[in-house]
């Protein structure tokens, strides 16, 4: 049950994972432009479209799942993700196909965004429904745990990668490979989701297939906008410090590709450790605000020495320490802001709402994080205004936090 609730969030971040590391790669096949910026900041606004989809498929994809299981909606979602994928690994590149190349590399992003919508919700949802009552921040933390191990996956094949294969050969052909690779999950998710045991069907009635979403925005408001604000410190964490960093890091302070695929391998262990023992703490003791609290506070103290330090000649070992540090925060936010929100939400509408929550919050700071820091880089020449954007945002998240009131439904 864990690993087929897992598979699909893991695909997702994997795929995530391998655009945002092949960016650079991307831009000059598909979004050819006179400057490399230029080509750069096209890739990640069309890795930002893909986001635009998410709000959809959280609404359709979320309802769905509960009215119809978690299982249904699972299925689902994984086959819309794989289709996806596979428009991005065969498309064929601007000097082939012309205006047709970035076509296809939007649908594919659009596609996954729909999708993802609506697996975050139905997959976090039957993790915490099938757990012990002592139990259910280990079962949850599989969600966090998965985009982990995917993270680590995709940055070890970037590794591997751009280690063994020459420029012409990466170009060519080598960037395909990781999401020809993602592929093979899609067959094996759905043998798994077929064979799992639902945890929850609600009402087929014409009056209630559209109660989930109408419910979410009206009885539950108010969690609703406290939960993007919320989300909103952890997306913009990963997108910027876990996804982004190695891009950042070889644009404006030239780290070799291979030292930072390898950096990006090792935060991506740290992160699956820190997200493993928040769930143990989260079931010993109950206290899923104070460690969110926390995680957000040392986010913000974290943020300027990190991206400072990468700027130290001399010193890359020490930014790397900050860097690790902050990958902990990470993985508390990660746990114990999916822990609150989904415990807070009645099973009748919990998957919608998780999958409305999240999706909103990833598309409007998740989607737009890359191509905002993009932006500023080379609109401001401040190689901090990473940092400080991130703790601009984390600031807001903050004041969320301590108004959301943390509640525990069955």
């Amino acid at each position: 049950m864990i690993v087929g609730a897992s598979l699909g969030n893991g695909l997702e971040i994997f795929d995530f994972t391998v655009y945002s590391f092949f960016a650079t790669v991307i831009g000059k096949l598909y979004f050819p432009s006179d400057t490399a910026y230029g080509s750069l900041l096209m890739a990640v606004a069309v890795f930002g479209v893909g986001f635009v989809m998410r709000p959809l498929g959280s609404m359709v994809l979320g309802a769905y799942a509960d009215r119809k299981g978690r299982k249904a909606a699972m299925l689902a979602t994984i086959m819309l993700m794989g289709l996806g994928t596979a428009l991005i690994a065969f498309a064929p590149t601007h000097e082939q196909i012309g205006v047709w190349a970035p076509i296809l590399i939007i649908a594919g992003r659009l596609l996954q965004g729909f999708s993802a919508g609506g697996e975050v919700g139905a997959a976090t949802t039957l993790l915490l429904e099938s757990a012990g009552a002592n139990q259910r921040g280990a079962f949850v933390s599989w969600q966090a745990i998965s985009q982990g191990i995917a993270a680590l996956l995709g940055a070890s094949l970037g590794l591997l990668l751009t280690s063994v294969l020459s420029e012409d050969a990466l170009y060519s052909w080598g960037w395909r490979v990781p999401f020809i690779l993602g592929l093979l999950i899609v067959p094996v998710g759905v043998y798994i989701r077929r064979h799992i045991e639902e945890t929850h069907v609600g009402s087929d009635s014409a009056a209630a297939k559209q109660a989930p979403v109408r419910e979410m925005l009206t009885r539950h408001a108010s969690d609703l906008v406290l939960g993007i604000l919320m989300i909103m410190s952890g997306t913009v964490m990963v997108y910027i410090v876990l996804f982004y960093m190695p891009t950042y890091m070889m644009q404006t302070h030239h780290v070799a590709a291979p030292t930072a695929y390898l950096l990006n391998c090792l935060a991506a262990a740290v992160q699956i450790v820190a997200v493993y023992l928040s769930g143990k703490y989260v079931d010993r003791f109950k206290r899923s605000k104070r460690a969110m609290l926390f995680s957000i506070v040392a986010g913000m103290a974290l943020s300027y020495p990190t991206f400072w330090m990468l700027g130290v000649p001399g010193h890359l070992w020490l930014a790397v320490a900050f860097r690790m540090l902050l990958i902990v925060a990470i993985g508390i936010n990660m746990l114990t802001s999916t822990m609150l929100i989904v415990e807070a939400l009645p099973r009748s509408v919990r998957a919608t709402g998780v999958s409305m929550i999240y999706s909103f919050g990833v598309t409007i700071f998740g989607g737009s994080a890359q191509v905002v820091v993009t932006w500023l880089l080379k609109a401001t020449g401040n190689p901090m205004a990473p940092a400080w954007y991130l703790i601009g945002m984390l600031a807001a998240s903050l004041a969320a936090t301590c108004v959301f009131q943390e509640r525990r439904h069955a």
